[in-house]
C-alpha cells in the first residue's frame, strides 16, 4: 500500500486501496503507518476521506475542536453517510458543543462506576443463566448464543425494554449491522421499524414511568416543556432552535438518544466479548492464567480493548478550517477518518503491539476514544465483558474452537471489528 498524501504536498494521488484493510487490516495498517501518518482514500460511504493512522495524530485529532462531527460541516456533496430519519439522527455521534455537552450530562449519570457497579451481580446471575441452557449441547455459537444476548438485555434492562419486544430490536439492529446488499429493503424496513417502535415505547414511558434511564429522560423532557419548551414540537434536531435550558432535551433528540443507547450498548459490547474470547483461544497460556486468576480479568480487558476492539474508526470528522495533521493539510469539510486500529498498533507508543499481553501497562489506548467524545458506555462495556469472559472460563474449562481457525470471518466492513460467528466446544 503506498502513501497517497507525499510529504510536503498537499495534492493526494489516487484514493489507497482498502481492500487489504477488510482482509488483513493490521498488517494494513502496520504498511499504512510505514507510509506515512495521514491517507487519501475512498471511505465507507464512497466517498473520499482522509484516513490517520498513527496514534500521537488520532488522538490529538480526536480532542480536537476544529474537527467538528456535525454532518452541516461536510462539504455539500462530499458525505454521504448512514442514512437515518431526523427523530433518529439527532444524537451524540452528530453533535458538537453545547448540545452535544448538554445531553451528555444529562445520560452521564447512568454510567457511572457505581451505577455500573450495581449491575455487575444481575450481569453475572444473566451470564449463568445463558451458560446453563447452552452447557448440555456441548457446543453453541458464543455470539449469537452469549455475547448478543447478553449484550441486548443489559442495555434492554438499563433503559425499560420489555421482554417481549428484545428479538424484534435484535432483528432491526443486525439488518443495519449488517446490511444485505442483495436486500437492501430489508434496512430501509427496519429503520422504518425502529422510529416506531421508539416512538411508541417514549409515549409508553410518559404515560406510566418506570424505574429505567429512558423513563428518567422523559421526566427531565417533560419538566423542560412545563417551563416553557415553546417550540411545540420539541424544537430542531439538533436542538439548535430554542434550547434556551441547560437541562432541556427535544422530542428528537430523546428519541435519537434511546435508539443510540440502544444500537450502541448491543453492537460494541457483542464484539468486545466475541473478540476478546477468540483472543484467548488464539493464546492459550493466556487462558489458563485467567482462569487460575480470575481477578486478572478486569486489568485484562483493557488489553483485550486495544489488541483487538470492535470499534476501527472513530465517528467521522469534519474540519471547520483547514487543518494539518501528520503534516498533511486537509481542508476544511473534507471526512477525517481516524483509526483507532491503527494507533492502539502503533509500535511508537506499545510495545511488541501485535503481542496479547494483559500485564501490560495499557493505559492510553484509545478504543473508547478520547476527550469529550470518549465512550459513555465503555464502563458498562468493560463490566459486562469481564463478567461474561469469567462465567464462560470457569464454566467450560475444555473450552476450544469447534472449526479451523481460517473459516472465522469477520464482519466486511472497516468500520467496526467483529465476528459474524464464533462456534466453540468444551
Amino acid at each position: 500500500m503506498q502513501n497517497s498524501t507525499p510529504p510536503g504536498t498537499d495534492a493526494p494521488l489516487a484514493p489507497t486501496d482498502t481492500t487489504p484493510l477488510l482482509d488483513d487490516p493490521y498488517a494494513a495498517y502496520a504498511a499504512l503507518r510505514e507510509a506515512g501518518p495521514v491517507h487519501r482514500i475512498t471511505g465507507p460511504d464512497g466517498h473520499p476521506a482522509w484516513l490517520v493512522t498513527r496514534y500521537d495524530d488520532v488522538r490529538r485529532a480526536l480532542a480536537d475542536p476544529r474537527l467538528s462531527l456535525d454532518k452541516r460541516n461536510a462539504l455539500p456533496g462530499g458525505y454521504r453517510g448512514f442514512s437515518l430519519p431526523p427523530a433518529l439522527d439527532a444524537n451524540l455521534l452528530n453533535m458538537d458543543p453545547p448540545d452535544h455537552t448538554r445531553i451528555r450530562r444529562l445520560v452521564a449519570k447512568a454510567f457511572t462506576p457505581r451505577r455500573v457497579e450495581a449491575l455487575r451481580e444481575p450481569v453475572r446471575r444473566l451470564a449463568e443463566e445463558l451458560l446453563d441452557a447452552i452447557e448440555p449441547n456441548g457446543r453453541a455459537d458464543l455470539i449469537s448464543a452469549y455475547a448478543a444476548p447478553l449484550s441486548i438485555i443489559v442495555i434492554c434492562d438499563l433503559l425499560g425494554v420489555a421482554e417481549r419486544d428484545r428479538v424484534d430490536f435484535r432483528a432491526w439492529s443486525d439488518a443495519l449491522i449488517t446490511p444485505d446488499p442483495s436486500r437492501p429493503h430489508l434496512m430501509k424496513e427496519a429503520i422504518v421499524a425502529m422510529m416506531g417502535y421508539f416512538t411508541g415505547l417514549i409515549a409508553a414511558k410518559r404515560a406510566e414511568p418506570g424505574d429505567d434511564l429512558l423513563s428518567d429522560l422523559i421526566a427531565v423532557r417533560g419538566e423542560a416543556g412545563e417551563r416553557g419548551d415553546a417550540s411545540g414540537d420539541g424544537g430542531s434536531a439538533t436542538g439548535a432552535t430554542g434550547a434556551t435550558g441547560a437541562d432541556r432535551l427535544s422530542e428528537d433528540e430523546l428519541t435519537s438518544l434511546a435508539f443510540l443507547l440502544l444500537f450502541a450498548g448491543y453492537e460494541n459490547t457483542t464484539h468486545l466479548i466475541g473478540n476478546s474470547v477468540l483472543a484467548l483461544l488464539d493464546h492459550p497460556d493466556q487462558l489458563r492464567e485467567m482462569r487460575g486468576n480470575p481477578a486478572e480479568l478486569g486489568p485484562a480487558v483493557e488489553e483485550f480493548a486495544r489488541f483487538d476492539g470492535p470499534s476501527a474508526l472513530a465517528i467521522r470528522r469534519f474540519p471547520l478550517k483547514d487543518v494539518e495533521i501528520g503534516g498533511v493539510r486537509i481542508p476544511a469539510g473534507e471526512s477525517v477518518l481516524l483509526s483507532l486500529t491503527s494507533a492502539n498498533h502503533d509500535p511508537d507508543r506499545f510495545d511488541a503491539p501485535q503481542k496479547l499481553d494483559p500485564a501490560r501497562e495499557v493505559s492510553g489506548h484509545l478504543m473508547f476514544g478520547h476527550g469529550i467524545h470518549y465512550c459513555l458506555g465503555a464502563p458498562l462495556a468493560r463490566m459486562e465483558t469481564e463478567t461474561a469472559l469469567a462465567a464462560l472460563i470457569s464454566r467450560f474449562a475444555g473450552l476450544r474452537l469447534e472449526v479451523p481457525r481460517a473459516e472465522l470471518r469477520h464482519r466486511r466492513t472497516i468500520r467496526a471489528r467483529g465476528l459474524i460467528s464464533l462456534p466453540v466446544a468444551w
